[in-house]
């Protein structure tokens, strides 16, 4: 939708709160959180966009980012069934914006003359924001005093325009409609400071957000000049598949030579033995995970499938995926391996969402006798063009089918890949896969996926009587009402303080916002029997954790926190309330620090006005839920004087050398595999493993795809990454293998992660292990300073830490390896593997 552009002479500036009337709405209203970005829809139902008008745009959960083009004809729109809005209780426009420092922008209201008339023609009337900080910053916009006076009782849409700098990327994020009764809605006990300020449009940003934004979106810079146009059947290449990594702790990794699970030629095709009249459609991509394809470089046949960096983004969600060019020449491509189709598969179909006038090119690769396993011989393809296809779009999603007899030399051969060129807009693909016969079919996702039953925990059948303590009403930004700290230590959580209330949205399930009980240590024993109590509105989507001390209960002394439990809010919570029995925090409960809240999984906002423990529920509350079993958290060893080496996902170039360095150094190590790396026939990773097993080594888990666990959007997703990495490794190593140690990707931990892996592994007491020792390889493998990596391992074995993380992704790591097990060997204690160093009496015993 081509928005007509009124801007008037005389813009207005940001305004001062006014308060209007609010006598329906409890709750924001949220127009967009872009969670649901690849429909072409807002969460209103309504179409957002940009009708093409930028250089380049893409979204993840939680904001869109966009690049105007130099003509200054750019905006970005979203549109919306009228909404009376003062009628209805809302008070003011707010969004989440990064621009450049200094930097301004028109932001259009779009009005009708009344919502009974939603057939006439809207009015604009505008707001010029300037001064932004260069950081992730909340713009509050009051309904009252916009220029031309618009009815607010009658909105019908929004639009960002009149950038200040273009051909600079610029975001907008989580845009709501703010609901007057839940803003200034008192704290339930204390009441509000007498004169204490309302919040205005000069919200409290707690921390900035990363310079880089489009990396939440999986960015990838254009291609180099002279990179291939041409499809070709072909192995990968690892110098082709350069891709940004998220590290450790959801930090960027610079982009390695070679990706983590280094280039390998095609996997072995599946065969294609059913008969037409039997078969069913075989399964191209599903678009079941974002890690597997932009992290791994893997389509659901486990073959190579890529864009080589050229895409400005690609995003995979709810199977559905999205690619958004840098310009004509990015394309996109899924392997098939050699497939020989014979007469069993008449074509390939895939659900396709455009806008009107969307042209490219599809391109299959083709073997007419034998597939080549030369990776430069380019083979055989034939392309043809939407127009050839008669393709049209019209912006809603329908089924297109690629029938091989249109494609001259393909019938009947052996196929190597699909190749996507020529993109003249952004195109969203649902599912893809060979269809059986000359009749196009669809893939039909299984509808019924089994979850495992979760596991629950046995608490006190009796609890001691408890005290009531406020923890937090939020009256201080620095300060709770203990006089404590509270606040994020990662930057990209975002905390707004208003009156007697915080309102926390991040995009990250890495991120955390604590609140602490005491400096040091406090002994909560006396609130045992209570139940930790939450006044709130908005999202529960995320955890809570209370987080134990060491046992000096000094932070300088690794592990700090030494342990958690994390219990997840929407299971004690209704829609204003959440208790929790202080029981069901498998804590020491004499050397608690204080309570964090994580693992968000969600981009809609958590507006908090108390935090505190009370003795008894309210009348009518009802029951509380079990606590289901959460694993035991771990950051270090419990055996006395030992020392775990424990290294996670690498490249299989440089594993030969890791065996050498070990045995030489004769010691066992465990090992944290990645699943479907380790299905890939071609890698030699299997071999390796296996090897490294038969030495003494401990195999454990690592995920299938290496996401971010807690972030994933529900339990099946959860349970399909651990039900696969199971798969996998037993499938590998037989069911010899105890497989209930698990390494968190990124070490991003949450209540769901933790439950749904004791509940798939049918154990209580499954092992999360993070570590007390980071060697920072993320930060400075591919550095100048490599050497800083052996500080850092040093820092933190001065400071105790006694069970590392490293990565065999980077030789400069893989040749400090010697000088880390000369340091840990240097402190006296004894090397040895993760389950021995936490005294498991199912590890192999000490020699």
């Amino acid at each position: 939708m081509l928005f007509d552009r009124r801007l008037v002479a005389a813009l207005a500036g940001l305004l001062t709160a006014t308060r209007v009337s609010a006598d329906a709405c409890t709750e924001d209203l949220v127009i967009d959180d872009f969670t649901t970005w690849l429909t072409g829809f807002n969460n209103l139902g309504s179409e957002n966009g940009d009708d093409g008008s930028m250089t380049a745009i893409a979204a993840t959960p939680g904001y869109v980012v966009f690049t105007p083009k130099a003509d200054d004809s750019s905006y970005f729109y979203e549109s919306f069934a009228c909404q009376p809005a003062i009628t209805d209780g809302y008070n003011a426009i707010e969004f989440t914006v990064v621009g450049p420092a200094n930097g301004s922008f028109a932001l259009e209201l779009q009005t009708l003359s009344s919502c009974s008339d939603e057939t006439g023609a809207y009015n604009s009337s505008w707001n010029f924001v300037e001064g932004l900080t260069g950081e992730r910053q909340t713009i509050n916009l009051p309904l009252d005093g916009w220029d031309d006076a618009p009815n607010y009782d009658a909105i019908v849409g929004l639009a960002w325009s009149t950038f200040s700098e273009n051909e600079v990327n610029w975001s907008v994020g989580n845009v709501t409609l703010v609901c007057a009764a839940a803003e200034t809605e008192p704290a339930p006990d204390p009441s509000p400071t007498e004169g204490e300020p309302e919040p205005t449009g000069a919200a409290r940003v707690a921390k900035p957000a990363a310079t880089d934004l489009y990396a939440g979106t999986q960015t990838r810079p254009a291609r180099a000049a002279g990179a291939r146009s041409v499809p070709r059947a072909r192995a990968a290449t690892g110098a082709s598949h350069k891709r940004e990594i998220v590290g450790l702790h959801g930090r960027a990794l610079p982009s390695p030579t070679t990706p983590p699970f280094a280039a390998r030629a095609a996997n072995a095709a599946p065969a294609a033995t059913s008969e037409a009249d039997a078969c069913t459609n075989l399964l191209i991509d599903d678009w079941e995970s974002q890690s597997r394809l932009t992290f791994l470089g893997y389509n659901a046949l486990d073959q190579t499938s890529s864009d080589d960096a050229s895409m400005a983004s690609i995003i995979v969600s709810n199977h559905r995926l999205l690619l958004t060019p840098v310009d004509e020449d990015s394309y996109f491509y899924s392997e098939f391996g050699c497939l020989d189709v014979g007469t069993t598969y008449g074509g390939i179909s895939f659900r396709i969402k455009a806008s009107r006038g969307t042209e490219f090119s599809v391109s299959i690769g083709y073997a007419a006798d034998t597939c080549s396993t030369n990776p430069d011989d380019e083979g055989q393809s034939s392309s043809l063009s939407t127009d050839d296809l008669n393709w049209t779009f019209d912006g809603t999603e329908k089924l297109y089918s690629l029938p091989f007899s249109a494609f001259s030399g393909v019938g009947g051969s052996k196929l190597t890949l699909i190749y996507f060129e020529g993109f003249s807009h952004n195109v969203s693909f649902g599912p893809m896969s060979f269809y059986c016969g000359d009749e196009a079919s669809e893939y039909q996702l299984p509808t019924d996926v089994p979850t495992s039953p979760a596991v629950t925990q046995p608490t006190p059948s009796t609890t001691p009587a408890s005290k009531n303590l406020v923890i937090d009403t939020f009256k201080d930004s620095e300060s709770n009402d203990l006089g404590e700290w509270h606040g994020a230590d990662e930057e990209g959580m975002v905390a707004t303080f208003g009156n007697n209330v915080v309102t926390l949205h991040t995009n990250d399930s890495d991120l955390s916002w604590y609140t602490q009980l005491a400096g040091q240590c406090r002994d909560l024993r006396e609130y045992g029997g209570g139940y930790l109590h939450f006044a709130y509105s908005g999202s529960n989507k995320f955890s809570i954790a209370l987080q134990q001390h060491n046992e000096k209960c000094d932070d300088t002394i690794k592990p700090f926190p030494e342990t958690w439990d994390s219990l997840e809010a929407a299971r004690y919570a209704t829609s204003s309330d959440i208790y929790i029995p202080i029981s069901h925090f498998n804590v020491n409960l004499t050397r608690v620090v204080g309570f964090a809240l994580k693992g968000f999984y969600s981009t809609t906002p958590t507006k908090i006005t108390k935090i505190e423990i009370v003795d008894e529920l309210p009348s009518g509350w009802g029951e509380i839920p079990p606590k289901l079993a959460s694993g035991n958290l771990v950051f270090s060893c419990t055996r006395p004087n030992s020392f775990a080496v424990a290294i996670d996902d690498g490249d299989p170039q440089f594993a030969a050398r890791v065996v050498e360095i070990l045995e030489a150094a004769d010691i066992p190590v465990t090992f944290f595999t990645v699943g479907l790396p380790l299905l890939d026939e071609s890698n030699g990773l299997a071999d390796i493993y296996k090897d490294m097993a038969s030495r003494g080594h401990q195999i454990a888990l690592h995920s299938y795809t290496h996401p971010p666990m807690e972030g994933l959007p529900d339990e099946a997703s959860i349970d399909w990454e651990y039900t696969n990495d199971v798969g996998a490794v037993k499938q590998v190593f037989g069911d010899g293998v105890h497989t209930n140690y698990f390494r968190p990707p990124f070490g991003t931990e949450g209540a769901r992660m933790r439950q749904r892996l004791a509940a798939v592994l049918d154990d209580p007491s499954p092992y999360i292990v993070e570590w007390s020792i980071d060697i920072e390889d993320w930060l400075w493998a591919e550095s100048d300073t490599p050497e800083k990596q052996l500080d850092a391992f040093e820092r933190d074995v001065k400071a105790g830490g006694n069970l590392m993380v490293m990565h065999y992704l980077y030789n400069s790591t893989v040749e400090l390896l010697p000088e880390f097990i000369r340091v840990a060997k240097g402190t006296g204690k004894r090397l040895m593997r993760v389950d021995q160093c936490l005294e498991d009496p199912n590890a192999p015993p000490l020699d």
